[in-house]
């Protein structure tokens, strides 16, 4: 069984022989020793990236042609806080589309494992799921209503309701109602962000 299982692999893969410089090949052989992983387990890494990524000479892009910079996150963070509530849904609502636009192109509109791998991949937030199929998403990838809205339009794919700001939740009672009805954000870590909406079927 083995013997067939391994002939199954190999013929999923294939070899690429690719010729680097000195210098290229001593930062590799620096990262690989600081990961404590090989240098051809090191490749790979950077390879699957073309799943998700668009390397240029001089830029980095989306697969829907989008050009992307890297920042640190915790930068990212404090940006979004600043932004009135209604500002942080917005932003929020434009990077979940930014990963539905993608996922449509690669044929995965409805694929919400992909589009959170997708998440992952592009440094936005490491895939937890807990026990109970729950999403967990860490608190400081951002704001609640930043992480509300872009999670919202990911797995549900419509416009986050702008009622849903903290103002109107505060003031009445029926739109507090309905945010927790439809929204229902969950105290499952408190270290992450967990809501209702976000619970992962099980495969």
């Amino acid at each position: 069984m083995s013997k067939i299982k391994n002939t199954e692999i190999k013929d999923k893969t294939s070899v690429l022989t690719v010729r680097i410089d000195s210098e290229l090949d001593q930062a590799l052989t620096k990262i690989k020793n600081k990961k404590g992983i090989t240098k051809a387990k090191l490749i790979r890494n950077y390879l699957e990236m073309a799943k998700y990524l668009i390397l240029d000479g001089d830029s980095i892009q989306s697969l829907n042609n989008r050009d992307l910079i890297i920042i640190k996150r915790s930068f990212l963070k404090k940006l979004v806080e600043k932004l009135e509530d209604l500002e942080q849904i917005e932003l929020g609502e434009k990077f979940g589309r930014l990963i539905n636009d993608i996922a449509t192109l690669q044929g995965k509109t409805d694929d919400i494992d992909y589009k959170i791998d997708l998440c992952e991949h592009l440094g936005f937030f490491t895939k937890h799921i807990d026990s109970e199929g729950y999403l967990l998403i860490l608190k400081k990838f951002g704001s609640q209503k930043f992480v509300e809205s872009f999670l919202w339009k990911i797995i549900k794919n419509k416009d986050f309701d702008t009622q849903f700001i903290e103002s109107e939740i505060e003031k009445s009672s029926k739109v507090r109602s309905q945010y927790d009805k439809v929204i229902n954000p969950l105290d499952r870590s408190t270290s992450h962000y967990a809501f209702e909406f976000a619970k992962m079927k099980k495969k």
